[in-house]
């Protein structure tokens, strides 16, 4: 049987093995001869004074060996009977859903309109170095979803939705570090979700599931408040009984499909804003109270969040160590985003600074595509601010705040290119006067946070879905069609790599408990 300790040390000590036994053995008072076997439960950097502390927590066994972290899941080979689901997404939640189908005796039949991961990377390639965008395969479409190329974060505040741990459990069993299931902000890497991501296909397909890539759904039939046929690549038509559709919070030619056949689906608040650049060592500096190039340390990361004029505008997907990453999914458009290696060793910090963009703020309220029509908007003008190709348009952080063009940048790791734009004249005075007064107020949490060292790219546009697709809450069905179950981040119901599994998780789940024909 196994106690659980908590300490609290410095990051030295925290790395010293020999001083965290000793100190596991005042907390329990233990005699000398007693055998100890102890490993990390939970641990957190406490950076708030100038003394930083680790918060510590380890599980301990006394005179025994502690078990197993946790038991690897077991997936049998399907039956030739067993009832199918189709999936449409191989994103986090179309995968996890997947995966749990099999253990539920479900066989999981998923089209992906992207590419298998490897071949997936040489498109990106071709963005970045040529701006030679597939709208099929890029950032946001392929195996794996936008998250395998944007870091693999894993924190998440949706705890109470579901199995959380389960999430974290698998992505270790599938080749993830033990380290996911202890550190406060998990993360895996972009550099490591390729293998991981390629392991889970093999698992579905080993027990019997399939995975079809470049597969796009491109029409649904239906009739009776049934989908009975989904079209695939504009040509094959296939019957279903069940849909899951998971398809990511970019792919708007479904939103189309959705409202061209009467399907119900509501505009949706969302977040709009830019991507900040900082150098990595000028982000531990202002962290870590000046202590710099630290062993002892990972790389500082930062969560920062105001009100300006009732509306909420905050840090989003903060990348330690990171890159600037273009995300567009379609021509006459540029986006940004963030991604880290797994040692997170990069030289820069980049974080998205986003505003909260309600329905109401505009005078079509209750268009469903109001929000995702002003989102449309400012990625094309940013596209055509910057000269009509992947570059980005960009402004030292003071100069944004103070509403003047740059003249000139330190460096950016937007590798497609940055050119010189008045941001102020991309967004609307209701997004850039927010952003303008945050910047203000984190400098107050942050001193030194606005700098011309700082560079501001923009836009980082595609923070969650604009468009919600309603679902029963118990059942997890289409409030209108009843075989349809719209989850995840491009249904509105996530928000990021662990929310999105568990939605897919828990649809399972629902399906499971309803009467399952083949």
């Amino acid at each position: 049987m196994s106690e659980v300790v908590n300490l609290v040390c410095s990051p030295e000590e925290a790395q010293d093995l020999l001083f965290l036994e000793q100190r596991i053995r005042e907390a329990l008072q233990l005699k000398p001869q007693d055998e100890l076997d102890f490993r990390w439960r939970k641990r957190s950097i406490d950076a708030r004074q100038r003394q930083i502390k680790v918060n510590a927590s380890f599980e301990v066994a006394v005179n025994a060996v502690l078990a197993p972290r946790f038991a690897f899941q077991n997936f049998a080979a399907l039956g030739p009977d067993a009832p199918v689901v189709h999936i449409i997404g191989a994103g986090p939640a179309g995968l996890f859903a997947a995966l749990q189908a099999l253990t539920q005796g479900i066989k999981p039949i998923v089209f992906e309109r992207g590419k298998e991961v490897r071949a997936r990377r040489r498109d990106l390639a071709k963005l970045t170095k040529s701006h030679e965008l597939n709208p099929e395969s890029n950032y946001c479409f392929g195996e794996g979803g936008a998250g395998t190329y944007s870091d693999g974060k894993l924190y998440t505040r949706s705890k109470k939705r579901g199995d959380v741990q389960k999430v974290l459990e698998w992505l270790v069993q599938f080749g993830a570090k033990e380290d996911i299931l202890i550190d406060a902000h998990p993360h895996i890497g972009t550099n490591k979700l390729p293998q991981l991501i390629e392991a889970i296909r093999q698992q579905i397909l080993a027990a019997g599931g399939e995975i079809h890539f470049e597969h796009k759904l491109t029409d649904l039939r239906v009739s009776n408040k049934r989908i009975t046929n989904i079209q695939i690549n504009g040509t094959t038509e296939i019957p279903v009984h069940r849909v899951i559709l998971a398809t990511g919070h970019s792919a708007r030619d479904i939103f189309e499909l959705l409202k061209d056949k009467n399907i119900a689906i509501k505009a949706k608040p969302f977040a709009l804003g830019v991507r900040v650049e900082h150098t990595q060592a000028y982000i531990d500096g202002l962290q870590y109270h000046g202590r710099l190039n630290d062993d002892y340390l990972p790389p500082a990361s930062y969560s920062l969040v105001t009100q300006v004029d009732n509306r909420g505008v905050y840090s989003f997907c903060m990348c330690p160590g990171g890159i600037i990453a273009p995300c567009a999914t379609a021509d006459g458009e540029v986006v940004t985003n963030g991604w880290s290696p797994s040692k997170r060793n990069n030289i820069y910090a980049n974080s998205g600074i986003v505003v909260g963009i309600e329905p109401s703020d505009f005078p079509n309220a209750n268009d469903p595509f109001v929000c995702l029509d002003f989102q449309k908007d400012i990625e094309h003008k940013c596209w055509m601010a910057a000269g009509q190709t992947q570059k980005v348009p960009a402004q030292g952080l003071a100069d944004f705040v103070n509403g003047i063009k740059s003249e000139a940048f330190p460096r950016s790791s937007y590798q497609p290119g940055i050119v010189s734009v008045n941001l102020k004249e991309v967004f609307p005075a209701f997004v850039y006067d927010r952003l303008r007064q945050a910047f203000l107020d984190f400098d107050k949490k942050m001193p030194g946070f606005i700098t011309n060292d700082a560079v501001v790219h923009a836009p980082e546009s595609r923070t969650s879905s604009p468009v919600l697709i309603p679902r029963d809450p118990l059942s997890f069905q289409h409030t209108q069609i009843t075989n349809l179950y719209p989850i995840a981040e491009g249904a509105g119901y996530a928000g990021g790599i662990v929310s999105a599994a568990i939605d897919g998780l828990n649809c399972i789940e629902k399906i499971a408990t309803q009467q399952v024909s083949p």
